[in-house]
């Protein structure tokens, strides 16, 4: 069986199947020491189009194609899916960037098209961090302005940047995963040796989060993507495209519709907006926590009456006084080992009854003076 073997081989087994970066790749870069500039082969020459060679901090150099669109207010910074490199994704970048009306990015991971390495879960990490840093120095694009796409295995590094950007403006996941070892095991739970544990950094995301899968996803089931829809802080509406499946969700009409509808209410949402939404939520996660601090209180005082530990005995006793109308009266507890019972003496001249319980044996007594 699959998920009884080593966990390094299920590792390795699980990595493999996140990866398939195009043999060959399809395009090749040439930098013209002349002047400079990048360009890449088997791309159209647009003036729109930067290419871009970044070295990550994991000494690997990746390509990266920067789209401007004059009419942009947001930027996107696109993820793509395990089997697709940039050559095969230039035609769509080109139309999300007139269509939603945004400045576009995207990059090779390490290992596909003309990016440098090995494709790996950390090497992700480490590209798409080069790529922000490249947003945030070249073009001055704040987390505000950002919108992070993640389809496919490029769900695990938009979630990893996105739960270290606090201020970020919203996140797509695109047939996303909740994580590798759910696609190759269909578990319910995360090993240690698990990648891309989205199901944990989902909860991380402060910002709207919009969640894409199609219902007959036979790669990435559709309980993938409800997973990540149902974990989020800030969830959007969800699209679900009925008869969707992996790869073909872009030609369906509700797609680009309802994405369009997601960027053009980013643009909407100004800073101040933002960190009132923030406040409200801390507001709100201090009051609860208020609430549970004083329900527990006034559990606490209702226990300490009707509770007493009784300290060297060998389970915790929970035993009741006796109503009793005279004064005069004594009770004390004999600790005996739970087999033998703890037994509870009352001297009182009313003869009213002491009840004694062990709540370690659940075993119980009832006598009388």
């Amino acid at each position: 069986m699959l998920c009884s073997d080593n966990p390094c081989t299920i590792s390795n087994l699980a990595a493999k199947f996140a990866f398939f970066p195009p043999v060959p790749a399809t395009y090749t870069v040439r930098k013209d020491e002349t002047t400079g500039r990048v360009t890449a082969s088997r791309v159209p020459r647009d003036p729109s189009l930067d290419v871009l060679l970044l070295d990550t901090k994991r000494g690997n150099k990746i390509v990266a194609f920067y789209l401007r669109n004059p009419l942009a207010r947001l930027t996107v910074l696109y993820s793509h899916g395990n089997a697709a490199d940039l050559g095969q994704l230039y035609d769509l970048f080109v139309q999300l960037k007139i269509n939603l009306r945004v400045n576009l990015i995207g990059y090779d991971y390490s290992g596909y098209g003309a990016s440098s390495g090995k494709p790996s879960e950390v090497n992700t990490y480490a590209d798409i961090e080069a790529v922000y840093q490249c947003l945030e120095t070249e073009y001055g694009v704040s987390q505000e302005g950002l919108i992070l796409y993640g389809q496919s295995v490029g769900s695990g590094p938009t979630l990893h940047l996105a739960s270290h950007l606090p201020r970020l403006r919203g996140v797509v996941l695109h047939s996303a995963i909740l994580s590798g070892i759910r696609v190759v095991c269909h578990v319910n739970f995360t090993l240690w040796f698990d990648i891309y544990k989205n199901v944990k950094k989902i909860k991380k995301v402060k910002c709207p989060v919009l969640v894409i899968h199609g219902t007959e996803d036979d790669v990435v089931n559709w309980v993938h993507g409800n997973g990540l829809y149902k974990r989020a802080k800030d969830p959007y509406e969800p699209l679900w495209i009925k008869g969707g499946g992996h790869c073909n969700l872009e030609l369906y009409p509700d797609y680009i519709r309802h994405v369009s509808k997601f960027i053009r209410e980013m643009e909407s949402i100004t800073t101040a907006t933002q960190l009132k939404k923030i406040k409200q939520t801390l507001n709100f996660s201090k009051s609860r926590n208020y609430n549970a601090r004083k329900i527990s209180s006034k559990n606490k005082s209702n226990l300490s009456s009707t509770t007493t530990f009784t300290a060297n005995c060998c389970c915790r006793i929970r035993f009741r006084k006796p109503n009793c109308s005279c004064r005069w009266f004594s009770w004390r507890c004999i600790a005996w080992p739970c087999t033998f019972l703890k037994k509870c003496i009352c001297g009182c001249s009313c003869k009213n009854c002491c009840c004694c319980s062990c709540t370690c044996c659940g075993e119980g007594h009832q006598g009388k003076s």
